[in-house]
C-alpha cells in the first residue's frame, strides 16, 4: 500500500508553453509542420478556454464538438490533446507508425476527442452544419466549433456550407479559418466578407494573439452562425 503521506505529488498538467516539446515527440517526414503549427494557438485557445469538454465528458451527448478539418497538419491538435489528457503524452512517440493510433490523419475511431476522421479537405464544415443541425433537433445545448484553413476554402463545398448555415441561422455553429494567406485566388473584401454576405457574424483577429482569439470566440451571435478569421505569418 502506498503511504499518502510520503507519495510523490502528482505531476502538474502540461500548459501552453510545453507544446513545443510534445509535438517534438513527434518526428517523420509527414508532419506538415507549419501547416500544424499554424493551427497552435487556436487549439490551445480552444481547449483552455472555450470548449465544454474534457476526457471525462468526451462521449457525453451534450458536449461541445470540435472538427478538425485542416486534418493534414495534426501534430498541433495531438499536442493539444495529449496536453489536456485526452490521450496519454506517451503515444505521441509513435507518431506515424504501422501500429500508432497516431496517423498522419486524425482518425475518431482511434483517438478520444477527435469528433471526425478528416484530412479530405472541404469536408469539416459541411459535416459540422449536419451534426449542428442533429444536436438542436435532440435540443443540445453543445456547439459546434469547425477548423479550416483559409485554401480549403477554394473547394466548392464550402461555398455551398457557406451559404446554408447563414440562411438557417445555425447560431450553434462556429469556423475558425486559420489565414495564411495560402488560398489559391484569394477573396474579393477579404474572407470574413464571405461569410457576411451570406448572414453570419464575423470577427478577424491575430492568430497568435489568445486574448483577441478569446474574446472573438465569446462573441454573441443570436440568430446567426460565426466566423473567426485568426490571421497568421503567410506560409505558417
Amino acid at each position: 500500500m502506498t503511504d499518502i503521506t510520503t507519495a510523490s505529488p502528482p505531476a502538474a498538467q502540461p500548459g501552453y508553453d510545453d507544446l513545443p516539446r510534445l509535438i517534438g515527440l513527434m518526428t517523420g517526414d509527414e508532419k506538415h509542420s507549419t501547416s500544424a503549427d499554424s493551427t497552435l494557438d487556436v487549439l490551445w485557445v480552444l481547449y483552455e478556454r472555450v470548449l465544454d469538454v474534457t476526457p471525462a465528458t468526451a462521449d457525453d451527448p451534450d458536449r461541445d464538438r470540435f472538427l478538425l478539418s485542416k486534418g493534414h497538419g495534426p501534430t498541433a491538435y495531438y499536442a493539444v490533446l495529449a496536453a489536456k489528457g485526452f490521450i496519454p503524452i506517451e503515444t505521441l512517440s509513435t507518431f506515424g507508425a504501422y501500429d500508432s493510433p497516431l496517423g498522419h490523419h486524425p482518425d475518431r475511431m482511434l483517438i478520444s476527442g477527435v469528433e471526425i476522421s478528416s484530412g479530405s479537405l472541404g469536408h469539416g464544415l459541411p459535416i459540422g452544419i449536419g451534426v449542428a443541425l442533429g444536436l438542436l433537433a435532440q435540443n443540445r445545448p453543445s456547439r459546434v466549433v469547425v477548423l479550416v484553413g483559409d485554401a480549403e476554402l477554394d473547394e466548392g463545398s464550402n461555398h455551398e456550407a457557406i451559404a446554408l448555415a447563414g440562411r438557417l441561422g445555425l447560431e450553434s455553429l462556429m469556423v475558425v479559418v486559420v489565414d495564411n494567406r495560402s488560398a489559391t485566388y484569394g477573396w474579393a473584401g477579404g474572407i470574413a466578407a464571405r461569410f457576411e454576405i451570406e448572414g453570419w457574424a464575423a470577427a478577424t483577429v491575430g492568430g497568435r494573439d489568445h486574448a483577441a482569439l478569446k474574446a472573438a470566440f465569446s462573441t454573441d451571435h443570436i440568430g446567426q452562425p460565426m466566423v473567426v478569421v485568426a490571421v497568421v505569418e503567410e506560409g505558417a
